[in-house]
């Protein structure tokens, strides 16, 4: 039995302005589409019938890249986000620590020191205080710093003696004693000796995640999470079960961390779909931080901070022996490069072991793109997944970052575009709000809103049709799917979002009132605020 779909207003994603006035679908795929009266043509008398009543249809928006056990467990824990000071930030703490029992972990995600007046990093002294029999770990916004107390640290290990690991700082006073901030890996010497998570909170944290998202109209998500919850068989168990073994349509492609990808084919799986809505995706390989921390590695040294240029996780060689590693195995790659050295070096990793015919790989973040860059990366089979809320929460401190000349290359989404690179839309959630309206506004805009000027490098603006697209047909080629997904077609999946407003027409400042009515993946709601038709 099938399902007509009309009275809407039906973008295909083809071209822009591309509609067509109803769609019939049958077992999850989209069968016709086109003028309504054709289109019922295929229908029969047993035949569901959705009225639109009005409502903006787009292919299923899909987050290209995001950490959805992360999202799900900065949802269930203390968030740090909104604090706009230290002091607010220490109080979120003491609360916290007047409900938990002596010795228990106090874990808190997303604090950003630039949203505080005087951009102070608070010292581990001060979380002793607060906590003093309490192991504390504060995840930064970036997810590639955080803060410790002395008795994580010393849980840990770290003293004053410990040598800063490979591709991690622990940033130390001038008398040679540890603050308590750790940069990238640094961090995970303290993550290493936190009690593992159960079975169940994982999947609590997962069903949280998926919950959330297709609430805010998301039919899928490309997710690294594989190799930061006990291991990678627990974590898949995790998706396996949330995914495939409940009612939940969701399709998530997962990145597989290369430190677990050995694992992954050992269990006899591969690179490739496990079933309709579960795959594995490109091996994820860290190249670099982020700006915020100054972690990401840069050509040159940090304008506000001259003596450092970012942390490298991997030297050239090293680099090239991952890649080399993922083409054996016959997989893309998805390297994180924030910095435009990082940026560098995963270009001539990639030029060095091209990727599989009928494959391609991914660059995450790409922030800071020189034009030499730009260059070679047309030359490659490569997208480039985009996170547009960064404008919102990276302006103005970055351009104290990276000064002015710098900053000309950096963000430059409109240049990406237009020099014929494919890129894709996402949230790195939970360190961006994982609502792919605000990413596609911001990508409009480029500014927050409320905010009067004509937006932060108002030049690499998009149009809503390219902004919408990163969401859909470019996050369908970052995983090869360009012909079964991100588009209104015959042969493409049933998966929709659906609206209450015209995304593409209306002023861009209000894009983020916009309201998701329903979201369908396969055929099937998973989310339904229509109230109208016989579904």
């Amino acid at each position: 039995m099938g399902m007509l779909w009309f009275n809407g207003t039906i973008y295909t994603m083809q071209g822009e302005n591309d509609t067509v006035e109803a769609v019939y679908t049958n077992n999850g795929k989209i069968i016709a589409a086109g003028k309504e009266e054709d289109v019922k043509a295929r229908c029969s008398a047993a035949d569901q019938r959705v009225d639109l009543q009005g409502a903006v249809v787009f292919p299923g928006f899909t987050d290209s890249h995001l950490h959805m056990m992360g999202l799900g467990e900065a949802m269930l824990q203390l968030d740090l986000s909104s604090c706009k000071s230290a002091e607010e930030l220490k109080e979120a703490l003491k609360e916290k620590a007047c409900h938990i029992k002596d010795g228990q972990w106090l874990i808190g995600e997303g604090w950003n020191e630039n949203n505080f007046p005087d951009q102070r990093i608070i010292h581990k002294e001060e979380l002793d205080e607060i906590a003093p029999y309490n192991p504390v770990l504060l995840t930064r916004v970036c997810r590639h710093a955080a803060l410790a107390n002395s008795v994580a640290l010393e849980r840990a290990g770290i003293t004053e003696h410990t040598p800063d690991p490979s591709g991690g700082i622990i940033v130390k006073d001038e008398h040679g004693m540890p603050t308590g901030y750790l940069l990238d890996q640094a961090a995970d010497l303290v993550k290493a000796v936190q009690p593992p998570v159960s079975d169940e909170e994982l999947k609590t944290a997962l069903h949280t995640a998926v919950g959330h998202m297709v609430k805010q109209g998301l039919t899928g998500g490309h997710t690294e999470d594989l190799n930061y919850y006990g291991g990678f068989k627990r974590t898949f168990q995790a998706f396996q079960e949330v995914i495939n073994e409940t009612n939940w349509r969701f399709r998530a492609n997962l990145l597989v961390h290369h430190e677990v990808v050995d694992d992954v084919f050992e269990e006899g799986y591969e690179y490739g779909a496990v079933s309709d809505y579960l795959s594995f995706g490109a091996m994820k390989i860290f190249a670099d931080g982020a700006l915020g921390g100054r972690t990401a590695f840069l050509r040159e040294s940090y304008q506000d901070d001259p003596a450092s240029s970012g942390v490298r996780i991997h030297t050239p060689q090293q680099l090239s022996k991952l890649v080399q590693k993922a083409r054996k195995k016959n997989m893309p790659v998805a390297i994180h490069t924030i910095g435009d050295k990082a940026l560098e070096y995963a270009v001539k990793a990639l030029e060095e072991y091209p990727v599989p015919a009928g494959k391609r790989d991914r660059i995450i973040h790409a922030q800071i793109t020189p034009p030499d860059l730009i260059e070679r990366l047309k030359r490659l089979n490569v997208v480039l997944d985009l996170q547009p809320g960064f404008v919102l929460s990276d302006f103005p401190w970055v351009e104290e970052r990276l000064g002015a000349r710098r900053l000309s290359y950096s963000f430059a989404w409109k240049t990406l575009l237009s020099q014929g690179v494919m890129c894709a839309g996402s949230s790195d959630a939970p360190i961006e709000p994982v609502d792919p309206l605000i990413g596609i506004q911001a990508a409009v805009i480029r500014k927050p809103p409320h905010e009067t000027h004509n937006g932060y490098l108002p030049e690499q603006k998009l149009t809503p049709f390219e902004a919408v697209s990163l969401y859909t047909t470019g996050s369908a080629k970052a995983v090869g799917k360009e012909t079964e997904l991100g588009k209104v077609a015959p042969g493409y999946a049933a998966d929709f979002t659906i609206l209450d407003q015209d995304i593409l027409t209306m002023p861009a400042e209000q894009i983020h009132q916009t309201k998701v009515l329903a979201t369908v993946v396969g055929e099937c709601f998973q989310y339904n605020r229509l109230t109208s038709g016989d579904y």
